[in-house]
């Protein structure tokens, strides 16, 4: 490897390479803005991310139906609890493309058994849903499955924990782009269940359905992020996201 020169107040680079098709910058080029940066301490969120909630209070996420304040209640571990009947909540905030991270825990006693289990769901603005779900020793549908994209496509594996333990989900979101009426881009999500890969920058049809076909429909560039009520005793906690 060639190491270049670097003259003063000149920035360590080359102005004579090739010019990258994608950018206009030269390769190497050391007049490029440097990636800015960001801190990401074990086991906290990064500098950088808009964190939705933290253990202490629930005052970043309001009651979908009616914009009520979360009517879920906060318990031990810094998590809050699903209250059967309360309804669906969302955050405040909203996004588009971005990197989202939260842990949840199916509950401890387990009861039911296929999707009448441990079920709850993340919505990626608040129409794309990754299942929550107990799948331990527990099959359903693939489609709706822990960690699929429900209704379309399943998980590649199932990685999911026992009842009692916490589970993480990864995720990175590309919103979908519409030009007035006519879909530019589809959405597409890259999803890790306990550090295992469920997709892969897979495409999604459109928005979640149950027993229908999803189909696009033009929406905001931005939306909420939603956690669903299902009747379950489902548990969330440490909930952030990045901007992309």
């Amino acid at each position: 490897m060639k190491i270049p020169r670097t003259l003063e107040n000149e920035p360590l680079g080359y102005s004579d390479t090739p010019i990258l098709p994608d950018s206009g910058y030269h390769v190497h080029d050391g007049t490029r803005p440097q990636p800015p940066i960001v801190s990401a301490p074990v086991g906290a969120p990064p500098s950088d991310a808009v964190v939705l909630f933290e253990g202490r209070d629930m005052a970043k996420w309001r009651n979908v139906k009616d914009g009520a304040p979360c009517g879920w209640r906060l318990v031990e571990e810094d998590a809050m609890e699903v209250v059967p009947g309360t309804g669906d909540i969302q955050s405040v905030d909203t996004f588009g493309d971005c990197q989202v991270h939260l842990e949840f825990m199916s509950p401890t006693e387990v009861k039911g058994e296929g999707q009448g289990r441990g079920n709850s769901g993340v919505f990626l603005m608040g129409r794309y849903e990754i299942q929550v779900l107990d799948n331990f020793e527990n099959p359903t549908y693939p489609d709706g499955t822990v960690g699929a994209i429900y209704g379309q496509t399943p998980p590649r594996v199932n990685s999911i924990r026992k009842p009692g333990e916490w589970n993480v989900f990864d995720i990175l979101w590309s919103a979908p782009v519409f030009d007035e009426e006519e879909l530019i881009r589809p959405a597409s999500v890259t999803v890790l269940l306990n550090g295992v890969a469920q997709h892969h920058a897979k495409e999604l049809h459109g928005p979640t359905m149950h027993k229908e076909l999803a189909s696009y429909v033009p929406h905001a560039v931005e939306g909420p992020l939603q956690l669903q009520d299902h009747g379950d005793l489902v548990r969330f906690r440490n909930i952030w996201v990045r901007r992309v």
